[in-house]
């Protein structure tokens, strides 16, 4: 189904609500929906629906109890909660094989737990999914995707997180993986949302880049590259003293990375749902309905630099109108051949975004967002790379956006390449 390569929800939206820039990520309440509406799939007419969260969520999970499913198509084994989770203790031993740790992180999707191998006496963390049939068949598509991506990079050369196992207990799919650290997103909120250095992005851009690129050539769109997807391998730091802001920072002893969560992975022959991505990473052909394909990870990854870069997310919004309003803020006007292929007519007007620029939304926008090119901190050559970079991702066109593979070429990854592939 593919080749090898020598290159390798929470869910979090709600109609028209204002937040801050970081408030919606700390909670794990889901909009009331079905528990068997699949993550990632449109459950609405409008493109305000629900998000996904990461199956890799640490210490910002929610409660299972509090997930907010409804209460409906419990599991049929005495060991399931009213929500299908299974219910375990530490010290279980699933498979003759997995014994329970602890409790990393939970979700609509079920449970997160580190675990002693006792067959290989090493740590890996198994994902618990819950006993309902619509996450157990997002389970079996993931699967499928990372027996893929062992076969195709069985010298580990991208960065991808490693499936390393996965069985059934008593009707829940679990899957076993490498054990990892915290997400970027995680360790950016642990430090205070400190920005990471053009430097550190760098360097973690360069393994993001080239693994999600590696997918894009084995006909693969990841559709669900955030910061909390996004994680450390190893998230162990060292105290440093911060001048600028007198206290004490975290700082990384390693920046390797790797991208995880792979349940709505799509490959480009399969069904291609109209809503895909968590809302503030989402390509505007997505909010659009003008369709999508690998570009829309292209898209995502940019908001995830300059969340990097700013310490907040690019486009602090619940609400899809609003949304694009942030989009034209930061980039200019939405070209008007889009707004005329657009289905969502109900947000154009005479070939332009429908938007009330008198509006105390429009202060909200003002106050939030300004052009790209003056998020820049400082002008120094590096900085002028990554946004001209930056620039060529959030790209409204997709014909116009740049792609992994040129990414990879850009000038700004200049350092990270052997002298040997070094061009012009």
């Amino acid at each position: 189904m593919g080749r090898k390569d020598d290159d390798r929800g929470s869910w979090r939206d709600t109609d028209g609500l204002k937040m801050d820039v970081h408030a919606d990520r700390n909670t794990g309440g889901l909009s009331q929906r079905s528990p068997c509406t699949p993550p990632g799939s449109a459950a609405s007419p409008d493109d305000n629906s629900p998000q996904r969260e990461s199956a890799f969520q640490g210490d910002r999970a929610v409660n299972a109890a509090d997930d907010g499913v409804k209460r409906s198509h419990r599991g049929k084994s005495c060991e399931d909660d009213e929500e299908g989770h299974l219910v375990y203790h530490v010290g279980l031993v699933m498979k003759h094989r997995y014994e329970v740790v602890f409790t990393l992180g939970a979700g609509a999707f079920g449970k997160v737990v580190e675990c002693l191998d006792r067959d290989k006496g090493e740590r890996v963390a198994v994902k618990i999914v819950r006993n309902i049939e619509c996450f157990r068949e997002v389970a079996r598509s993931e699967i499928a995707v990372l027996e893929e991506i062992n076969d195709l990079d069985d010298d580990h050369r991208f960065a991808c997180v490693r499936m390393l196992d996965w069985f059934e207990h008593k009707g829940h799919i679990c899957i076993v993986f490498e054990l990892l650290g915290l997400s970027t997103f995680d360790f950016l909120r642990q430090n205070d949302f400190s920005p990471f250095s053009v430097e550190q992005i760098r360097h973690m851009a360069f393994q993001i880049f080239r693994a999600v690129c590696f997918l894009h050539r084995n006909k693969l769109t990841h559709t669900d590259l955030k910061p909390e997807n996004i994680l450390f391998i190893s998230s162990d730091y060292d105290l440093e003293y911060n001048h600028e802001k007198k206290c004490e920072k975290k700082k990384l002893r390693s920046l390797d990375v790797k991208v995880v969560d792979f349940g709505t992975a799509t490959f480009d022959h399969e069904h291609h749902e109209s809503l895909v991505s968590t809302r503030h990473y989402r390509a505007p052909e997505v909010i659009l309905d003008l369709g999508w394909n690998q570009s829309c990870d292209v898209w995502s990854l940019g908001c995830v630099l300059l969340e990097f870069y700013l310490g907040r997310t690019l486009f602090p919004t619940h609400d899809s109108r609003e949304h694009l309003a942030m989009m034209e803020k930061v980039l200019g006007p939405i070209p008007p051949h889009l707004l005329q292929q657009t289905r969502k007519q109900h947000y154009v007007h005479n070939d332009r975004l429908s938007w009330d620029e008198k509006s105390s939304s429009d202060d909200y926008l003002r106050k939030h967002c300004k052009p790209l090119k003056q998020c820049m901190w400082r002008r120094s050559e590096d900085e002028r790379q990554l946004f001209d970079l930056l620039g060529c991702m959030l790209e409204f066109d997709v014909c116009k956006r740049i792609t992994l593979e040129e990414a990879l070429w850009h000038p700004f990854f200049g350092p990270m390449r052997p002298q040997t592939q070094q061009r012009s």
